[in-house]
């Protein structure tokens, strides 16, 4: 049964799930599509063709699904979806997609996103996410599975940011950073690997120290980057997580590598 305060706006054309608890002064548009057993707090707020995943919770002020903040954008009917069991806690903007984009923005399953973050048009933002206090992704950025962002952390249009990495808090990353890696600091540079991240998550000792030796021979100083790859892939073929680094710095980008310190 579903559990709507008296003081929440569910307009018509809203689909809303079993089992759902509205609270108080929350506002539902017409396009959306809340699953079962979401939760809004309070004062929440979802517009446009939003999708909210089941077991969801949405904490109040938080606006999801209102316009993108692009001046390009011209009223067409892009998407928002949410996967299921995702925290969104106080005063969280999320953005729908735009058509330069794929018209579409989407968050995974699993996800905390923290106060105050912002997530812009046309991201892609895997599972188990973390977004902490204030991070801002700008548009068009693409977030792996497990990734962390720390508090503040403010991440440049079009960046990739692979599965299991790290973003320091109070950083600006304007480069890609690769599945695993490690930034911190203003336009962010790689510091290493994410070691915590990774023995927390239960990768064998031999698989990380087999990447710790590709990640020495990738940011050496011998040669170029991509022979560099090269040789990585050709010594590390056998390495599903090396060679995870491996595509993601042969893949399409707009943006260039983050890379340690010189």
């Amino acid at each position: 049964m579903n559990k709507i305060h008296a003081s929440a706006v569910v307009e018509d054309g809203a689909r809303i799930g079993d089992d759902v608890i509205i609270g108080p002064f929350c506002h539902i548009g017409p396009d959306v599509v809340v699953a079962d057993r979401v939760e809004l707090k309070s004062h929440v707020v979802l517009a446009g063709h939003t999708e909210v995943g089941e077991g969801v919770k949405i904490f109040p002020f938080a606006s999801v699904g209102h316009a993108p903040q692009d001046l390009k954008y011209r009223g067409e009917p892009s998407r928002l979806t949410i996967g299921a069991n995702t925290v969104i806690r106080e005063q969280v903007t999320i953005n729908p997609g735009t058509e330069g984009g794929g018209m579409l923005t989407s968050i995974g399953s699993n996800c905390l996103i923290m106060a105050c973050a912002h997530v812009g048009h046309d991201c892609r933002v895997g599972n188990n996410v973390i977004l902490v206090n204030n991070a801002t992704l700008g548009g068009h950025v693409s977030v792996g599975d497990h990734a962390i962002l720390g508090g503040l952390a403010a991440v440049h249009q079009w960046v990739r940011i692979g599965p299991h990495a790290m973003l320091g808090g109070l950083s600006g990353l304007e480069n890609d950073l690769i599945p695993f890696g490690s930034a911190l600091g203003d336009r962010a540079r790689l510091g290493g690997l994410n070691l915590v991240g990774l023995k927390r998550r239960g990768f064998e000792r031999e698989a990380i120290h087999r990447l710790r030796a590709a990640y020495r021979m990738l940011f050496s100083e011998e040669g170029t980057l991509m022979e560099r790859v090269a040789d990585v892939a050709q010594m590390f073929a056998d390495e599903p997580l090396v060679m995870e680094v491996v595509e993601f710095i042969r893949g399409a980008s707009d943006r260039a590598l983050c890379t340690p310190r010189a």
